[in-house]
């Protein structure tokens, strides 16, 4: 542990780890090793009384020995393909042990004192550019977004964009009462934004689902969201997915729709709140006819009023991490404020806000950190190259399982492939095999996928977000899985390639 900050040291390591890709590791470990992992927990868990303390290398003996075995492989597999989950680049892999480390208070701007705000004031401007969130993909036109933070993930995010969704749309409509009804308005949003209307105090039962058919339940009606911003006695709040769980896909379809709804807001004082966990990398994606389809889907999204990003998903930074941006730095803050603490104060001078003051937490970790390392190192170009890999990948496997005889590819498998960006959904065409397949697939352990379900039926899916990824390699091993699956052998994964 002495040489997480020797410069020499850490550069060897670093570039033996981006040589080193194992994507042949495992994705789950063997049932074995969670057993006995869970018989080391109660050997030591028997007392319940004072506890007697353990030598420190009998601690790490125990971590190293039973813990460690009996983890997941997210990290190490480029097919852990559950929860739209990344891995860890090993430049933000070292930056996390930095931060830890160094443990840094990063919740008060203190500019005479640390400079671990100005970094995460940095990252979120580096990542905005990334995004191409001011419109133009200049690196330095960042503070278009002039409130902005660091949260846990999309859940965090998404509270803090209702949350501030509700501030704004109650003093502009209602001069700050709360007599009226507060809505949202989306079309197969994410679990976490009911959470959020929850928690929030807006409730679930106000959030409404406005799809535009049963066949694509993710794309937004525009007429139904004009409808019902017309109601009187309500104030509502439209949340739109830029990639749908399930099958990835856009609730807006290009900065047309985009500008009708943001004038409609605009006309009925509501706010707009994108939930880009995962969706919005595909602003990164270059120009090229590849993915034109995509990059017009995502044209538009800068003119919310705020917008979720997740960190731990395609930036493949460690969990947890998260991202928040919105336009009205403002509401941000009258909201989060922290208020009668004078020592957490930063002095009216700061030019950067203190982060108690803008998102939900008085202590968190640096964070950021990672997010600078990650942003630096790759650059614009090369997470271009991240993403493009992710994508191949994916409609690689899209096709396989299109004109595969055991497999149907959902949500509709007569449509073209340019509009898959990194979720494959799927089920088996055998009945009997769709109901277990989740469980057979990751029974391999060198696959690991989500079940779901689609139009009442169980589902599969495929979420490509590791920077590991090795698309021959890869969409040779998960076609061979789905073919042994299909015919109820056994995998081998030393038959594959040979």
């Amino acid at each position: 542990m002495t040489d997480v900050l020797d410069a020499e040291k850490v550069e060897n390591r670093l570039r033996h780890g981006r040589d080193a890709q194992p994507t042949d590791a495992p994705t789950l470990p063997p049932p074995s090793a969670i057993r006995a992992a869970e018989s080391s927990l109660a050997a030591r868990a028997r007392s319940h009384g004072r506890l007697g303390g353990t030598a420190d290398a009998d601690v790490v003996g125990h971590i190293v020995d039973d813990i460690v075995p009996a983890l997941t492989g997210q990290a190490a597999s480029s097919r852990y393909y559950g929860f739209v989950t990344g891995g860890v680049l090993p430049i933000a892999e070292w930056a996390d042990n930095v931060v830890s480390r160094l443990d840094q208070n990063v919740q008060v701007h203190l500019p005479a004192q640390c400079v671990a705000t100005a970094v995460e004031h940095a990252a979120l401007n580096m990542l905005a550019g990334l995004l191409r969130l001011d419109g133009a993909g200049d690196d330095d036109q960042g503070e278009v977004w002039q409130g902005k933070t660091l949260t846990t993930g999309a859940t965090a995010s998404n509270i803090l964009g209702l949350a501030c969704g509700r501030e704004a749309i109650l003093r502009k409509r209602l001069g700050g009462g709360s007599d009226n009804c507060i809505q949202v308005l989306t079309s197969a949003g994410h679990s976490s934004v009911s959470k959020a209307a929850s928690v929030v105090g807006i409730g679930r039962r106000h959030v409404k689902e406005l799809a535009r058919s049963s066949a694509q339940p993710w794309r937004l009606d525009l007429d139904a969201v004009e409808r019902e911003l017309q109601r009187p006695g309500v104030v509502s709040i439209v949340a739109v997915g830029v990639g749908d769980v399930n099958t990835g896909g856009f609730a807006l379809d290009g900065v047309d729709e985009w500008r009708r709804l943001r004038a409609l807001a605009d006309e009925y004082g509501a706010w707009v709140h994108v939930d880009g966990a995962f969706g919005i990398f595909a602003r990164v994606l270059g120009s090229n006819e590849e993915h034109a389809s995509l990059k017009r889907q995502a044209q538009g999204i800068e003119l919310a009023d705020s917008i979720t990003v997740d960190g731990h998903k395609i930036l493949n930074v460690p969990y947890d991490c998260g991202m928040f941006f919105t336009h009205s730095a403002s509401t941000l803050q009258s909201v989060f404020l922290n208020p009668n603490a004078a020592y957490l104060s930063s002095g009216s001078a700061a030019g950067i806000p203190s982060p108690l003051n803008i998102g939900l937490e008085n202590s968190r970790r640096f964070r950021a950190l990672p997010v600078y390392a990650a942003l630096l190192s790759e650059g614009s170009a090369g997470f271009e190259r991240l993403v493009s890999n992710m994508v191949q990948l994916a409609r690689r496997l899209a096709a396989f399982l299109r004109d595969s005889p055991d497999y149907e590819l959902l949500p509709d498998e007569s449509a073209g492939l340019d509009r898959t960006f990194i979720i494959v959904l799927f089920r088996a065409k055998d009945r009997a095999l769709n109901e277990v397949l989740t469980d057979k697939i990751n029974q391999t352990r060198q696959m690991y996928v989500s079940g779901t379900v689609w139009r009442g039926s169980k589902a599969v899916r495929i979420a490509v977000s590791n920077w590991r990824v090795d698309v021959s390699r890869d969409f040779d091993v998960v076609t061979a899985i789905l073919k042994a699956v299909a015919a109820g052998e056994e995998f081998d994964l030393g038959r594959v390639g040979a």
